[in-house]
């Protein structure tokens, strides 16, 4: 195991890395921006390195200032986190020439995934389905009007670098499908220096279905199941939770085995999550691969009672997995609420600035994962989660109770957040019924405004 590490990220999932380090006896080295001086986890770290000013570019993307900030802290591994360089193959390529362990996939594995056309001709050749497209990137607009036609309108193009739903485009005709074209290339190129783009059938209503997955250098794969993260807004998740109430036992091995199956076709090591659609029929289709711990990794955590942080660490560290399929079991259901610093009456807008008071709720089946405390101001800089929000309980109607209690008791004067809409949404009986889809914020928007005062 290692010695002593650097964590190349901040916020919560710093926090969250600074824990599991100390369970498993690793010193940690935490850099930070000087917008995060006053972050209150670097009290928790064994050493703390500022990188350089706040905006990300400047520091948490500086691979030289991380670089030199890792051989200043004599480390052995860097962990990463989601997020900033979490998925960079040009950076985990550093690490190794530097000989500090990534921890993470390696640099070919993350290039492989990290092109949307490459990962969904994988999932192909490990007969995984996959959405009808186009076969690898689109070039013109002559190809993408073939494309379009042969498979049928609406279609969606999707950036091959993308992300974060960035470069990608919905057209329901000819006339639109040019226009989205070019949008979605202009976008990527901006976005991730990258304009190519793919087709694919544009699916409409779907559930957002992901399976997490762990793998070692021995070429062991293994999934711990399913969450759902279909309430979302803008491509953007504000709600998760596992078991999914859309699947079957049968469709969930289905998912599970097929997710196992891309992973081994891509020599999938460390920790990662297989994204699927869900249409309204039971069919399921590949989406992509987050080569990286994911944000929402807390609600397996919650279902599975296995530390997936801690399995990074032993995996990267070159043991092999502890577990086999059979060990896996999952337990009751949770539910995860992202706090952002954001008004939802105000098409989500940012609210960054002082946090004057921040007492979070507890009690049974609650877990709070949050860098944030009374008198910390949220920069501007960065993404806006504050916190993470958890229920645990033995089925999902009581985890919806927890959970409606727990925001009740969530106090955070100061900046807006989405804890007004996340409880109209857990009130929905949409949702309740477990009926919600990727549309459902969407459709229900005015429903779930805050209501004016009269």
């Amino acid at each position: 195991m290692f010695r002593r590490v650097l964590i190349a990220n901040r916020g919560e999932i710093a926090q969250r890395i600074i824990r599991a380090c100390r369970e498993l006896s690793i010193e940690t080295v935490a850099i930070y921006s000087e917008a995060d001086a006053d972050a209150i986890y670097l009290r928790q770290a064994d050493e703390t390195i500022c990188v350089g000013p706040g905006p990300g570019a400047k520091s948490y993307l500086n691979i030289p200032a991380i670089i030199s900030a890792a051989e200043i802290a004599d480390v052995e591994a860097i962990v990463p986190g989601y997020g900033f360089l979490a998925e960079n193959a040009h950076f985990a390529e550093v690490c190794r020439s530097c000989n500090i362990q990534f921890v993470g996939p390696d640099p070919e594995t993350i290039e492989a995934l990290g092109n949307k056309s490459n990962a969904r001709e994988m999932a192909m050749r490990a007969d995984v389905p996959v959405v009808p497209g186009s076969d690898g990137p689109v070039e013109d607009e002559a190809t993408a009007l073939a494309v379009a036609r042969e498979i049928g309108y609406p279609v969606m193009i999707k950036a091959s670098s993308g992300g974060g739903g960035r470069g990608m485009r919905v057209a329901s005709n000819d006339p639109s499908l040019i226009n989205a074209f070019h949008a979605a290339r202009t976008e990527a190129e901006n976005a991730f220096g990258d304009k190519t783009v793919y087709l694919e059938k544009f699916v409409e209503n779907p559930r957002h279905v992901e399976i997490q997955i762990l793998g070692d250098r021995f070429g062991n794969v293994i999934h711990l199941g399913e969450r759902d993260c279909s309430v979302q807004r803008r491509h953007q998740k504000l709600i998760e939770e596992s078991p999914s109430p859309a699947l079957t036992p049968e469709m969930r091995g289905k998912m599970g085995a097929a997710a196992v199956r891309i992973c081994k076709e891509a020599n999938y090591q460390n920790a990662g999550t297989v994204e699927f659609l869900l249409d309204r029929n039971g069919n399921f289709y590949f989406i992509e691969v987050n080569a990286r711990i994911q944000v929402e990794h807390t609600v397996t955590e919650m279902v599975t009672g296995i530390d997936l942080i801690h399995q990074q660490l032993l995996i990267a560290g070159g043991e092999r997995l502890s577990l086999e399929q059979e060990d896996v079991q999952t337990r009751g259901h949770a539910i995860e609420c992202r706090i952002n610093a954001e008004d939802p009456d105000k098409d989500f807008q940012p609210s960054p600035g002082l946090v004057e008071l921040f007492v979070p709720p507890g009690g049974p089946g609650v877990r709070v994962d949050s860098h944030v405390y009374s008198g910390y101001r949220i920069p501007p800089y960065y993404d806006s989660m504050i916190a993470k929000l958890l229920a645990h309980r033995a089925d999902r109607r009581q985890a919806i109770s927890t959970m409606l209690r727990a925001l009740d008791e969530f106090v955070i004067v100061g900046p807006k957040t989405t804890i007004p809409i996340q409880r109209r949404i857990l009130m929905h009986s949409d949702f309740r019924s477990g009926e919600h889809d990727t549309g459902f914020v969407e459709r229900y928007s005015s429903n779930l405004q805050a209501k004016p005062k009269t």
